[in-house]
């Protein structure tokens, strides 16, 4: 959703950070310039005098101007300010209240309530192991209650029966006594919405509200919105008194200005984001990374929480294991492969990587997508488990018949067992502890045995040595991952050559290697 505002904003730090010393003019030129950008962004006006207010105010000094990096420093006011403007800091739900906490989810239609619903009911039960009861007073839009009962089925989450006839207010009244009853931690409330904000809407709400007394009041809105969030979202404050705002489709192509409007307009925090249509594509909302997302600093916390969650420990250690003693077959490059769509695939990877950003226009020169990642699988899946565990019986013959199976050419099947190979030799050189730059990547990994976990600067040298280097005019914000470790393959000026090890993936993993698609 941010890739437009943050193409723009990194186009405007490189200016920046290219140049040895700022005058207070090259400072005014580089705010309007995220003046507009903010505004093309559907930010609200005021927002954005705001936002430019403040950056201006910290941005014009002597310390900034005279400053040992003066453009880095910019960029580091605007990241701070976008931060602040954001939140500063991320709020979850608040369940500190007497049993039954009652939940109530307000919001136009068509937004996503129901589903939103669905989504922090399964959330509130897997994670916090809370007794949840969601209760639908949608009694206008068909279906509406038995929407709610399917989704609770689905995630296992129980729903208060449909009882034909009765008020939204009624509903509500008669699922606070079945949850206080029945001893429920978490009495969820799905109202009804409307194609826009009317009178009839907010009278419902007020009385719902007095009648559920609810501790959270979340207001769900679609980030696709743009600058009609802010009315949206100053108007349910203002009659109902929101507690926290969920964003939803924050995976479409929105322009990201709903997220800085409604924060900024109505001091209220975005507690919860929707990042996709499965019932556990829910993110908590950090301000601080995604600020860095936003401004091309990558997300590596979300990347490996996302990694810890997805990734099987036991399969992860089995194969670590086997690299450990210099073996690395066809099926532990499935295992890595199916680990590696779970968290997203390439594009859901990428997106959370530090400059990765800048390398747009390579990577779509190079023909890289998701579907490298099942192509590469189809093939391993088209051989029998004697050709996966021994690649080296693989002829003519048989090669022919795993292209026919997965649907490639023969040219794709020797690319892969190539890329394989590679692979292979490095686990083992890196599992030997040879000398050399495998030999000492392998004891940073503790693969060789015997040295400390390395300083950053030890990697920096490490990344030299083996010919890498940062992308060009790469900010250099504070909690960035320490220089050099995303460097270019060689041969492939650009692109970046080296996955961050993360959690069962065992360092070996480089979706840069697998082919381009036709």
């Amino acid at each position: 959703m941010f890739e437009g505002l943050s193409d723009k904003l990194s186009g405007i730090f490189d200016q920046l950070t290219r140049r040895g010393a700022l005058s207070e003019a090259d400072v005014e030129a580089a705010l309007r310039e995220v003046r507009r950008a903010l505004l093309e962004a559907d930010v609200a006006l005021e927002v954005v005098r705001g936002f430019t207010d403040k950056a201006r105010e910290r941005a014009i000094g002597a310390n900034v101007i005279k400053s040992v990096s003066p453009g880095q420093m910019v960029v580091k006011i605007v990241s701070d300010v976008l931060t602040e403007t954001l939140g500063s800091e991320s709020e979850p739900i608040d369940l500190n209240a007497p049993a039954p906490v009652a939940i109530m989810m307000v919001g136009l239609q068509g937004a996503g309530k129901t589903t939103t619903t669905a989504k922090i009911a399964k959330r509130l039960t897997e994670r916090q192991k809370k007794r949840v009861l969601m209760a639908s007073l949608d009694v206008k839009r068909p279906a509406a209650q038995e929407q709610l009962a399917v989704l609770g089925r689905q995630v296992g989450v129980d729903t208060l029966p449909i009882v034909p006839g009765q008020t939204p207010v009624q509903i509500a009244i008669r699922a606070e006594e079945v949850g206080r009853l029945q001893g429920y931690d978490i009495v969820m409330f799905d109202t009804a919405g409307r194609t826009h904000i009317d009178e009839p809407l907010m009278v419902e709400m007020a009385e719902i509200k007095q009648a559920a007394r609810p501790h959270e009041i979340l207001l769900v809105a679609d980030a696709l919105t743009g600058q009609d969030a802010v009315n949206l979202a100053r108007n349910f404050n203002e009659r109902v008194g929101v507690t926290g705002i969920v964003l939803t489709r924050v995976d479409g192509d929105g322009r990201g200005g709903a997220a800085l409007s409604m924060r900024a307009v109505t001091g209220k925090p975005i507690k919860l984001i929707g990042i996709g249509e499965k019932m556990d594509a829910l993110d908590d909302f950090d301000p601080k990374r995604i600020a860095n997302r936003i401004l091309g600093m990558g997300d590596i916390v979300a990347l490996v929480e996302k990694a810890a969650q997805t990734i099987d420990a036991e399969k992860a250690q089995r194969i670590a294991e086997k690299m450990r003693k210099g073996k690395f077959d066809l099926e532990d490059l499935a295992e890595q492969l199916a680990q590696a769509e779970k968290i997203g695939g390439l594009s859901g990877i990428m997106g959370m990587l530090p400059g990765v950003g800048k390398l747009k226009e390579q990577m779509a020169a190079a023909n890289i997508d998701d579907r490298i990642l099942k192509r590469q699988r189809a093939i391993i899946l088209s051989m029998t488990p004697q050709e996966r565990r021994n690649p080296d019986i693989l002829k003519a013959s048989r090669k022919k018949r795993i292209a026919a199976g997965a649907g490639v050419n023969v040219e794709q099947v020797n690319k892969l067992l190539k890329q394989h190979r590679g692979m292979a030799d490095m686990m083992k050189a890196m599992g030997g502890g040879k000398r050399g730059p495998m030999g000492k990547m392998a004891q940073m990994f503790g693969l060789g045995g015997g040295m400390p976990q390395p300083t950053p600067e030890q990697i920096e040298a490490m990344q030299k040595q083996l010919g890498g280097q940062l992308p060009p005019n790469m900010p250099k914000l504070p909690d960035a991952p320490p220089a050099g470790a995303f460097g270019p393959k060689p041969g492939a000026p650009g692109l970046p050559g080296a996955m961050p090890k993360l959690p069962g993936l065992g360092g070996g993993f480089n979706p840069f290697q697998f082919g381009k698609k036709k």
